[in-house]
């Protein structure tokens, strides 16, 4: 006797409006970065919500950012960049790359990367990487990027989070160890 095949569930043409998306969603928290590069023109860097790992073989990582945004069509044409993961304390740095203001770099203080990219001081971590490649993804730009140089803060510093619509802070009262092991269902 064949197995019963499973029938998908049937989705309306508009499955949820903006709000209830951007509401639903919201619950996900998310780390803020702020990605850079260094062009002919000098350093640019946009504010990104999301921004994740995708591969450890070969390492990959992908960032998303406004479809029309210049500040990303000049991070993929520089072919280099650097992820910047802000702290707690850098609302002010997220802010100034968020919005439209002429020299978001005055916002901050920075060293360039072996890679040339700007590499934000005082964030928690820096992700050197190579464009890959680059592709419409709905409304936004999906840039993947190699990996070729990482590193922490020496210091440990808690991350900017994004969550419900408002930048937030982990608590560390709220904090508990939750014992950790290797995924290896997840390669089955």
């Amino acid at each position: 006797m064949p197995a019963p095949t499973a029938t998908p569930p049937q989705m309306s043409a508009d499955p949820a409006d903006a709000a209830t998306f951007r509401s639903v969603l919201g619950q996900v928290p998310t780390a803020v970065s702020v990605v850079t590069a260094t062009t002919p023109e000098g350093p640019v860097g946009v504010t990104v919500g999301s921004f994740t790992s995708v591969s450890l073989d070969p390492p990959l990582v992908v960032f998303y950012a406004g479809l029309h945004s210049a500040s990303a069509a000049a991070l993929v044409a520089a072919g280099t960049f650097c992820v910047n993961v802000l702290s707690q304390d850098q609302d002010q740095v997220c802010g100034a790359f968020a919005g439209r203001t002429g020299d978001r770099f005055s916002s901050c203080t920075w060293q360039p990367a072996p890679n040339g990219a700007p590499r934000l001081d005082g964030a928690v971590a820096w992700i050197q990487c190579d464009v890959e490649e680059s592709f419409p993804a709905g409304d936004h730009l999906a840039v993947v990027g190699r990996v070729r140089h990482l590193t922490a803060a020496r210091e440990q510093r808690m991350p900017l989070v994004f969550h419900r619509g408002r930048l937030t802070r982990l608590d560390r009262a709220c904090g508990r160890h939750a014992p950790t092991q290797r995924f290896d269902w997840w390669d089955a």
